[in-house]
């Protein structure tokens, strides 16, 4: 059997192809929609792509599973669990093949069990691995959103991005019922996957790529759990603000994702028609690093450096899908990498983009604050901090009399902040600051950011916890 891993940092999600070099057959778990590497690699290594799944309607990315059933002629098997709500649009294609928990297919000698493995999602199913060429036992278990290295899936997606409320609970609980029904395993098993560190779709994920069961019920805290209410209060307990674009990535994988020829490439457009659109409230994207902007930007601007492995999940916080998105890039060499990126959370609609020579000529620049400025500024203006960092992160400390609203809420609480007072925006790093002040400064507030880290805001102002 023959097992590839591919990881995409910008989205911090794992996929996976399983091949059989005896028959040339193999088959992708969980595939991205930018479907090249797959092809790619089992074109180096002889195989065909026979069959192509997932593990569950995924809410952080737009599924790969029609484009590259539509490039390979690959079978499709997806989940018919979970009921009505959650059975794919697509399902009656010729293509399609529904499978439940307990149904098995082979490609090639790589024979699948189906788990069912409800609780991130009701229709969340794995993919219990054996190489039936050399063992009649299973090598491992493709785990999707269900177990990570050092965590389990967030049951609470549905409820705090898709707004179906009074389901992440019921999720929670389904997910102890889940994990009980691993722990009947041998602990050989590899476990693989479907995020790593940075992912949104839990609260403590490892960074490792993979992880054994034996492993997991030694240190994963879902594992430790024996009574249900328990586990459900500490699983519901500090997960991460839910993106704002999750709830459009269900919507879009439960239809089908369009394929990425239907998607136009963006053309490069000029300062008049940036001005143009800047003058009828288009959303355009700086993607430029931090302190270009804060040299030289454009008044309307949304401040988003892809520096940060995270930028696509802070795009998709702002983003309005209903409207056209532009971006000014970095260098005209990171246009193609940057709208396969867009294209990856279903930012289709991207009519044209922006040389970063397209500031030139601009005098705005972002006021960026250290600690020590602050402190001094403080006491006498009037200002109000704006802690945008995570929940989590300010109970643990924050910087004393700090309003805190999350990066990703601000375009929903707005309300809450004054036009008469300067805004100082601040974060662990700078970045997440530079992103909300740039949207305050667009939306007529005077807001600055605070450059410096926690270590040295921690130190010049006095802080709470």
């Amino acid at each position: 059997m023959l097992l590839k891993y591919f990881y995409d940092e910008t989205l911090a999600q794992a996929s996976y192809l399983l091949g059989c070099p005896r028959t040339g057959e193999a088959m992708v778990v969980d595939p991205r929609r930018d479907v090249e590497a797959y092809l790619r690699a089992a074109d180096k290594e002889g195989l065909r792509i026979t069959h192509v799944t997932e593990t569950h309607i995924h809410a952080d990315f737009v599924s790969g599973l029609r484009e590259l059933a539509a490039r390979t002629g690959a079978l499709m098997m997806v989940s018919d669990e979970g009921g009505p709500d959650w059975t794919y649009a697509f399902a009656g294609e010729a293509n399609v093949v529904p499978v439940r928990g307990g149904d098995t297919w082979k490609v090639g000698n790589v024979k699948v069990d189906v788990l069912r493995t409800p609780g991130h999602t009701p229709e969340h199913i794995a993919f219990m691995i054996t190489d039936a060429a050399g063992a009649n036992r299973p090598i491992g278990i493709c785990t999707g959103d269900f177990v990570f290295v050092g965590d389990v899936g967030r049951p609470d997606l549905l409820e705090e991005a898709a707004g179906m409320l009074g389901t992440k609970e019921i999720g929670a609980r389904k997910q102890f019922e889940s994990v009980a029904r691993l722990k009947s395993l041998p602990d050989y098993l590899q476990l693989w996957p479907g995020h790593g560190a940075g992912s949104a779709c839990g609260k403590a994920l490892g960074a490792i790529p993979s992880t054994t069961l034996g492993y997991e019920r030694l240190f994963n805290p879902a594992f430790q759990f024996e009574q249900e209410d328990a586990f459900v209060a500490w699983l519901l307990a500090g997960q991460p603000e839910a993106p704002r674009y999750f709830a459009q990535m269900k919507r879009v994988n439960k239809l089908g994702a369009a394929l990425l020829a239907e998607a136009a490439p963006p053309r490069q457009m000029d300062r008049a028609e940036l001005d143009a659109l800047f003058a009828a409230g288009a959303q355009v994207f700086d993607l430029r690093r931090r302190d270009a902007f804060a040299k030289a930007h454009l008044p309307g601007a949304i401040s988003i450096p892809t520096t940060d492995n995270s930028y696509l999940t802070y795009i998709g916080w702002y983003v309005d899908y209903a409207r056209p998105a532009y971006f000014i890039a970095p260098s005209l060499g990171d246009v193609e990498r940057i709208t396969r990126a867009l294209r990856s959370i279903g930012i289709d609609d991207t009519p044209g983009f922006f040389a970063p020579e397209v500031v030139a000529g601009s005098n705005v620049a972002l006021p960026v604050w250290t600690a020590k400025h602050l402190a001094e500024r403080q006491a006498a203006n009037g200002l109000l901090i704006v802690d945008v960092r995570g929940k989590s992160e300010y109970d643990t400390v924050h910087i004393a009399g700090a309003k805190h609203i999350p990066v990703g809420l601000l375009p929903r609480r707005l309300a809450e902040l004054p036009h008469d007072r300067l805004l100082v925006t601040q974060c662990a790093s700078g970045y997440r600051s530079q992103i909300a002040a740039s949207y305050l400064r667009a939306q007529g507030f005077d807001a600055v950011t605070l450059g410096d880290g926690e270590k040295l805001w921690s130190q010049a102002l006095p802080v709470e916890a």
